[in-house]
């Protein structure tokens, strides 16, 4: 079911992902996107599976975990409302990169890559503010990830 009101943009503005866009650019995008409510308990992305989409979370609580070489898998992060996940697969179009879980019952709003598409099609300039967003995302993350690397090896060097 696709979207469409003004406190879903309200909120979307709010979000990391939206910042920037023009009231009809963000009307596009939101007229794009489908919404999406999962159980607790739920497998929302699994790692290693394809994956043609990214969310945003509305409201609710999801657990992102990786899969270790021990086949154990490994906490990574929470996600809440206004955090988004499974943009890198409308990047470099691999396989999921982790699993997401709602811990709590989930609403959230799907953005395929073909919507994707069409909005780039459809306006290049708010298609590029996008992925400025997305972009400066990923480095934030990868910023906290070199954090987390360098406080474990300061701990197994000590």
């Amino acid at each position: 079911m696709s979207v469409s009101s003004p406190d879903l943009k309200a909120f979307l503005l709010a979000t990391p992902f939206f910042g920037g866009l023009s009231d009809a650019s963000l009307d596009l995008l939101v007229s794009m996107m489908v919404e999406r409510r999962f159980d607790t308990g739920a497998a929302i992305v699994t790692e290693g599976e394809p994956g043609r989409s990214m969310f945003i979370v509305h409201s609710g609580k999801l657990v992102v975990s990786k899969l270790g070489e021990s086949g154990r898998s490994i906490f990574m992060s929470i996600l809440e409302p206004g955090d988004f996940f499974g943009e890198m697969t409308l990047i470099e179009m691999q396989n999921r990169s982790a699993s997401v879980v709602a811990e709590s019952e989930t609403l959230l709003y799907e953005l395929t890559a073909k919507n994707l598409y069409t909005y780039y099609k459809a306006d290049i300039h708010a298609y590029v503010i996008v992925m400025q967003n997305i972009n400066r995302e990923l480095c934030r993350r990868l910023r906290r990830a070199d954090g987390r690397i360098a406080e474990l090896i300061a701990r197994t060097d000590g």
